[in-house]
Parts: C-alpha cells; sequence; structure tokens
C-alpha cells in the first residue's frame, strides 16, 4: 500500500494550474494524428474534448498487427482523470478491459496486470496499463505544472518530465515551434515528446512516429529529432559509464570459461591493454603485481567471453540495456537502413554504449501486411538492387520477410550467394519451410516460422496474428512424423540453422494477465512501474481453460523441437527479438530447460556464433590475441546458466562497464555490485600517471 502521505504530497498543484485546466475544460475541440513508419501511415487516433470529458479512439495495423482501443475519461479541474475506460484489443488481438474510478476519497483501478485501490482525498494521477498515445500528452500536461515537474502516481512509482530544448518543425505557414521533453518513469525507455504552446502533445518521437494530423510528411525529420535528443542523452551517459585506461588491466582471481573445451578451469589471472587480451596466466600465491597495471579484484569470480543476441533490432536505447547484461555482439535483424549504419558507426567510435552490431539487410513483400524495415522493392531488378545496396555496405546477409513472393527467393538468395551474403528470413505467406531452403535459405528466423510449415493448412495467412495463435496446435503435433522428418532432413542437407528466439514465443504464447512470467520473475521488481505492469498482460486470446492450456502444451512441444533439432546437429542460434538485454539471459535457459547442457549453451552463446559469422579469431573466447569482450559474474553459468543474471563487470574493447552505474542511469534497480578496482600507481620510469581517461 502507498503511503498516504506521499500520495498527498502529489497532488498539491498551485491554484494557477487548477484554473488553466478549468479554462480549457470549457472548450470543445478535436485532435487528430497519425502514426507513421518509414514514411507510411500505419495507424489513426481521434481524442475529442468536450468540456470535461474526453473520448479517444485508436487504431494500428503495421505489419498484421496492432492496437485498437477505445478511451473514455472525465478529468477534474486539474486535468487528471476521475474516470477512464479503455476498452480494444492489444498489440496481437488480446482482449483489453481497464478502467480506473475515483470517488469519496479512494482511486481504483482494474487492468490486464492488476487491480487495486488507493486513498486519495483529491484524484491522483494514474498510468493506464493499455492505453494510447494520447495519454503520454496528459501525463506530460499534469506534470508541466507538478512541484519540480515530478509526480508520485498510481499504482506506484513516480514520473518525471524534464525540458529538453525548444525546436521548430513544419515550413511556410506550417512551421510551428514546439518544446521537447522527457519524459521518464512510464516504461523502461524514456519518451521523447513534442508540446505546442497551448500544451497539447504535438508528437512522440520513436521509431514509429506519432505525430499531428497534417505533418506525416515531417517523418524523416521528426524520426531524425528523435535521434538527435536521444543521443545528446546517451552521450552524456557513456561518458559517466565507460571506464577507459591507458595502463594494461589486470583482471586477477577469477576462473574462465574455455569455449573449445567447455569448462571453467583453476583460478588464473587475465591482463587486457588497449582492447586486446595480452595474457591469461595462473593465479599464484604471493604474485607480484606490477604497479604500473590497473588491478581488478575478480574475487573468485567467472569471466565468459562476451555473449550474443542473435535477433535484435538495435535502437540508440538498446546499447546500454545490451551492455548492462553482458551482451558485446548483436546481429541486427531488420531496421531502418540509415538509421542503422548511423548507430553502428557512433557505438564503433565509443561515442554511444553498445554492443558490436552485425547487421542484415531486411527485404520485404508488398501487401497490406508489409513491415516497414529495410527496403520494399516493387519489381524482382529492385530487389536484385537491393541485394548489391547491402553487400557493398558490408552487411552479411539478407532477410526476407512476411510478403514476399515465395517465387522471388530464389533468385534473391542466388544473387546474394554469387556476392558472399547468406540468406535468412521468415517463411512468406502461402509457402513453406521446406521450399525456403530448397529456394536457398541457409537459415530459418524463429522456431514458430519452422514448425508453422508442420501446422498450417493450405492458404492460411501467416502475415496476421496467425502465425502466433496458430502454435496452440503445436500441442498435437508429431515429430516422429515424416514430414516434421523431411524437414529435418534438408535442414541437414543444405546445412540450414535456425535462429530460435524462444523466449519471445514463450512471451507471446504463455503471458496471462496478473501473472508474472517465470522469465521475467528475476528482473522484474527492478524495472520502472509501467514495464512491470505491461510483462502482467496476455497477448493471445482464448475462450476457455482448454484453449489457455494448449498454449502450455504446445509451448513445450517448441522446446521438444529445439532438443530434437540439438540432437540432429542442426546449428541453433539464441536469439530474442527483444531490446532489454534480459531475454537473452531468459533464451539462454530456455536452451536448458530443453535439455541441452549448460555448458553447450554458453557456448552457442559466444563461440559458435562467433564462428557462424566469420569472427572467431578475434571474437569468442578469452586467450592471448582475441578482443577483450567478457564479462564478469560471481557463480559459474556453465554450470548454472542462471548465473549469468548477476553480473558484476562487462569489459567491451577493453572498455570497463558496471552494470550498476548503466542501470543507475535507465532508473533501473541494479543486481550486483562491482569488484574492487586500485588504478596504477605512478610509474617510475616517466613520472606519468596511468590515469582514468
Amino acid at each position: 500500500m502507498i503511503r498516504q502521505c506521499k500520495l498527498l504530497s502529489s497532488v498539491c498543484l498551485c491554484a494557477a494550474f487548477v484554473l488553466v485546466f478549468a479554462l480549457i475544460a470549457q472548450a470543445t475541440e478535436t485532435e487528430r494524428f497519425s502514426e507513421v513508419s518509414n514514411n507510411e501511415v500505419v495507424g489513426h487516433l481521434q481524442a475529442v474534448t468536450d468540456g470535461k470529458q474526453v473520448s479517444v479512439d485508436y487504431a494500428v495495423d503495421d505489419n498484421g498487427r496492432g492496437p485498437k482501443l477505445r478511451e473514455r475519461l472525465v478529468l477534474s479541474d486539474s486535468g487528471i482523470p476521475v474516470q477512464w475506460t479503455i476498452d480494444g484489443t492489444s498489440l496481437m488481438g488480446g482482449a483489453v478491459h481497464e478502467s480506473l474510478s475515483w470517488t469519496h476519497g479512494t482511486e481504483k483501478w482494474l487492468s490486464q496486470a492488476d487491480q487495486g485501490s488507493a486513498p486519495a482525498p483529491s484524484p491522483i494521477l494514474y498510468v493506464a496499463n493499455d492505453t494510447t498515445p494520447w495519454s503520454l500528452g496528459l501525463y506530460g500536461r499534469v506534470l508541466l505544472h507538478a512541484p519540480n515537474q515530478t509526480l508520485v502516481v498510481l499504482p506506484g512509482g513516480s514520473l518525471r518530465l524534464e525540458k529538453l530544448r525548444d525546436v521548430t518543425v513544419g515550413e511556410g505557414s506550417a512551421s510551428i515551434t514546439l518544446t521537447a521533453y522527457m519524459l521518464s518513469g512510464v516504461d523502461v525507455l524514456p519518451e521523447l515528446l513534442l508540446f505546442d504552446k497551448s500544451e497539447h502533445l504535438f508528437a512522440r518521437l520513436v521509431e514509429t512516429v506519432f505525430v499531428r494530423e497534417g505533418y506525416e510528411k515531417e517523418f524523416s525529420r521528426l524520426r531524425m529529432l528523435g535521434e538527435e535528443l536521444s543521443m545528446e542523452r546517451l552521450k552524456t551517459i557513456q561518458r559517466k559509464v565507460a571506464h577507459r585506461f591507458d595502463d594494461p588491466i589486470r583482471i586477477r582471481n577469477v576462473h574462465v570459461f574455455d569455449p573449445k573445451t567447455m569448462h571453467t578451469g583453476d583460478l588464473v589471472s587475465v591482463t587486457v591493454f588497449r582492447g586486446m587480451i595480452t595474457s591469461v596466466e595462473p593465479e599464484l600465491a604471493n604474485t607480484t603485481v606490477p604497479d604500473d597495471e590497473v588491478i581488478v579484484d575478480g574475487q573468485g569470480g567467472t569471466l565468459v567471453a562476451g555473449l550474443h543476441d542473435m535477433h535484435s533490432h538495435n535502437s540508440l536505447w538498446t546499447g546500454p540495456f545490451y551492455l548492462a547484461a553482458g551482451v558485446t555482439t548483436t546481429r541486427d535483424m531488420g531496421n531502418d537502413n540509415t538509421v542503422l549504419l548511423n548507430l553502428m558507426k557512433y557505438v564503433d567510435s565509443g561515442d554511444l554504449p553498445g554492443p558490436h552490431i552485425i547487421p542484415s539487410g531486411f527485404i520485404e513483400g508488398r501487401s497490406p501486411y508489409s513491415a516497414r524495415d529495410g527496403f520494399i522493392p516493387e519489381t524482382l531488378e529492385d530487389g536484385l538492387r537491393d541485394v548489391h545496396w547491402y553487400a557493398d555496405r558490408g552487411y552479411i546477409q539478407i532477410k526476407i520477410y512476411n510478403s514476399m513472393n515465395p517465387d522471388w527467393v530464389k533468385p534473391l538468395a542466388t544473387e546474394a550467394h554469387r556476392l558472399g551474403l547468406r540468406t535468412v528470413g521468415h517463411v512468406p505467406a502461402f509457402t513453406t519451410p521446406d521450399h525456403m531452403m530448397e529456394s536457398g535459405y541457409n537459415e530459418i528466423t524463429h522456431v514458430n516460422q519452422l514448425m508453422l510449415g508442420w501446422i498450417l493448412s493450405p492458404g492460411e495467412d501467416t502475415r496476421t496474428p496467425l502465425r502466433i495463435t496458430a502454435m496452440a496446435r503445436a500441442e498435437d503435433l508429431d515429430l516422429s512424423s515424416a514430414r516434421v522428418r523431411h524437414t529435418i532432413d534438408l535442414m541437414k542437407t543444405n546445412r540450414v540453422g535456425l535462429d530460435t528466439t524462444a523466449v519471445i514465443l514463450e512471451r507471446l504464447m504463455l503471458s496471462r494477465a496478473g501473472q508474472v512470467q517465470a522469465g521475467d520473475a528475476p528482473y522484474l521488481d527492478h524495472m520502472p512501474i509501467g514495464y512491470q505492469r505491461y510483462r502482467r498482460r496476455s497477448f493471445v486470446s482464448f475462450k476457455d481453460e482448454a484453449e489457455d492450456q494448449a498454449y502450455f502444451r504446445a509451448f513445450d512441444k517448441v522446446l521438444a523441437t529445439m532438443a530434437l533439432l540439438y540432437k540432429e546437429g542442426i546449428r541453433l542460434l539464441p536469439g530474442t527479438d527483444d531490446d532489454t538485454g534480459f531475454t537473452v539471459h531468459r533464451e539462454l535457459e530456455l536452451y536448458v530447460k530443453a535439455g541441452i547442457p549448460a555448458n553447450e549453451v554458453l557456448r552457442m552463446a559466444t563461440f559458435d556464433d562467433d564462428e557462424y559469422m566469420s569472427r572467431d579469431q578475434r571474437f569468442g573466447g578469452l586467450e592471448r590475441g582475441k578482443c577483450a569482450d567478457l564479462f564478469l559474474v560471481t557463480g559459474d553459468p556453465s554450470r548454472d546458466i542462471s548465473a549469468i543474471r548477476q553480473i558484476r563487470m562487462v569489459m567491451k574493447d577493453g572498455v570497463i562497464y558496471y552494470p550498476q552505474e548503466i542501470y543507475q542511469e535507465l532508473n533501473v534497480k541494479p543486481f550486483a555490485l562491482p569488484p574492487p578496482l586500485v588504478p596504477a600507481k605512478v610509474r617510475s620510469v616517466n613520472g606519468a600517471t596511468g590515469a582514468q581517461r
């Protein structure tokens, strides 16, 4: 229960604030917004304010999915909701019925995530669980008039609004002066918002831009503005959390996981200089430590080469989360091409925190369900030019998506192979994994995309949420059937791998309203309240307990499929299709749950991935001459894979990062303390100091 004194302090807004909203409440106005992805409108919102009553209608259709919501609000004189209902469906079609009411000094709420009440002599700002982007404008207007632009909110936590700078959007008569703000506390990532002079929301700056109707053509500028504002903040964070040393760094008293033997050895001392591992020596008693070296005491923990996420969609803000989770390399599986290449440049230069990024070239077909990343070629000739564009910029592979014409895959794959690129991807609608492998696929993306080939009937459309909901049928799948056997034989003959992303499938199939998934339980209470509540939701709908349980039995069959592929020698690539880093840990736990030994899973997530991407000469292990990408944990993840959740230190390119410091910058409660560090002493040779740069 939130203490009453905190709740009272959160609503002590000034009289002028009440007057402003009282005047606004007298007018009737209509606000219209568009949601824009890669210069294409994928959603609309209309908000009608009549006095103190607000009606909001919102619908998105992007990549065959999207929320459809109706909100009805009644506002107090101070602009805080006293009644709020939200109905409709969420991202993947799950039912939404959320409500808030304030009466007689009590505020009550009911959502997918939770229900509760709190004493409230005056209305307290409630952060909705399933809501529309319009609510961000509501929060911002309230915070603009709150003391220090900060408020304690329901059902917990606090929100903070920070002014960044004034900006101008549009040209000529359409030009408008706006103010950019950063809103923190709603979710794990901050929100970048633009408000006009009347304190109304103009835009939300994320990958899919939410903007006032009439300004859709400003998408590219708004997207760039969002990148600039985020970059300014993240450069500041990088300067605070990246610890660089001119002198050798000696990490003492550690065990090292060797991916070649898949064992963790005796205590050693590992030395790093200018981003490279220069020695791995036995840790002997009474060893003299050079004065001109930085000393890190590992206190008997385990060093492991940096983890990989083989299915990421990187953004500016994913970088620090990945580093804090021990992930030093990601394979990007689809992005805005310009944004990704710029991000890679700034991360590689050390200006921004983040892992190494290995890019995949996204190529989609044109349909009402098209995803808007990468290229959407209108002709096969356009697609072939796109393959060359990716090859010329160092991409390692092309990725085919749901709406691609299956007949184009073979010529695209042939050209990609000729240029030295792999061909990977989803199984396009109305074809099969077998046909895609015969057409040149080197890898299937997502375990459900593989299994749907054994489940679906001809003509069923996987461009819709069916690609998730149909997985409930897997409970009756016979893994010894001829159909399954034929696919596995094709994978073995053609040396086709599988990018599993089991964790995202677990999340979509098994998340249930009001419950915390096993994969989220170890970290969820460390996160902002909005993220905690978002994880307590259903993504799929089911009419009864039988349909509910079918998803659980079907996910057991997913794990059984992974176990079968492992035994058959199929290359499995751990990936998440997520962006927090925590899901990398869960993905590896699911591999172990499927029956794969922890030490082999650890090798898969480190050396095997680098070998697959032809990087193993420089990455993937801890030995002299390899790049210093590693992390330190207290336990031994080769015996207990969950030990990777307690990371004390991460090193990428020889730069030290402490997860504790990163999480503090991201409003996340830290998990483990950094190891002791002793800087180098003054060198007697020239009097220089081995100082931290």
